[in-house]
């Protein structure tokens, strides 16, 4: 029997309750035979983030605080898994419907492309459908999708570029660079991800904060200073 091709790997900090809805989302990829492996990357979470994913059959790496920032989780994350294809998901980001059938079809296409989804937020607010929109259309436009859209590439592209870079911030975008927009396609799904930073922080706070981080970045403020700007 062929072994299943995806493995799916989330890095995780104090992440629940959202990832119960996560992990639960992706059951029915495992009964459809599209997903090997999940590898949930943990920096030391005070909730119960790593004994839920252990209960549910993922792999768990226990990483400690020391081994905190997305880049250093996602690349261990990578090393870790078994599958040729690996989805790159947040913890607070749950595939919605459809997402199986997009998956499938790109793999489909081979392995020179990756993907992302569609973006959408937990929220029915004119705010969150604003950055939604943008956010879908700097991926589109721009070829800049951000982690909380996914990624699904082959492990084969994923070694060609080189992976994650293990920085302190902005390893989604390093690697979509590095990827270049003629090898990233949106997926025909979306993926919901939590807007409570933006409902906590301000609607107008976090994509400036943001803007203005990946305009410091690509102008080359380097990751470990930015980190310092990132609240």
């Amino acid at each position: 029997m062929t072994a299943a091709p995806l493995s799916i790997v989330i890095p995780t900090l104090n992440a629940m309750p959202r990832l119960a809805d996560c992990l639960a989302s992706l059951v029915a990829g495992l009964g459809a035979g599209l997903i090997r492996d999940v590898v949930v990357v943990d920096a030391g979470s005070t909730d119960q983030s790593a004994e839920l994913a252990l209960d549910m059959g993922c792999h768990v790496l226990q990483l400690g605080p020391e081994g905190r920032g997305r880049g250093r989780q996602l690349a261990a994350g990578a090393k870790a898994a078994k599958g040729d294809w690996l989805l790159f998901l947040h913890g607070d980001s749950i595939p919605l419907e459809g997402w199986i059938g997009a998956c499938e079809a790109h793999l489909a296409h081979g392995p020179d492309q990756a993907a992302y989804f569609r973006l959408q937020f937990d929220g029915q607010e004119r705010s969150a459908k604003r950055i939604a929109f943008w956010a879908n259309w700097r991926a589109s436009l721009l070829g800049l999708p951000y982690g909380d859209q996914g990624l699904l590439i082959s492990r084969s592209l994923y070694e060609a570029v080189g992976g994650y870079p293990e920085l302190a911030l902005m390893e989604d975008v390093a690697l979509v660079k590095k990827l270049g927009k003629s090898r990233l396609t949106p997926l025909n799904a979306r993926v919901e991800t939590s807007a409570e930073r933006y409902r906590r922080s301000g609607w107008w706070y976090i994509p400036l904060r943001n803007l203005s981080l990946l305009a410091a970045y690509l102008c080359g403020v380097s990751p470990d200073r930015l980190k310092g700007w990132y609240r």
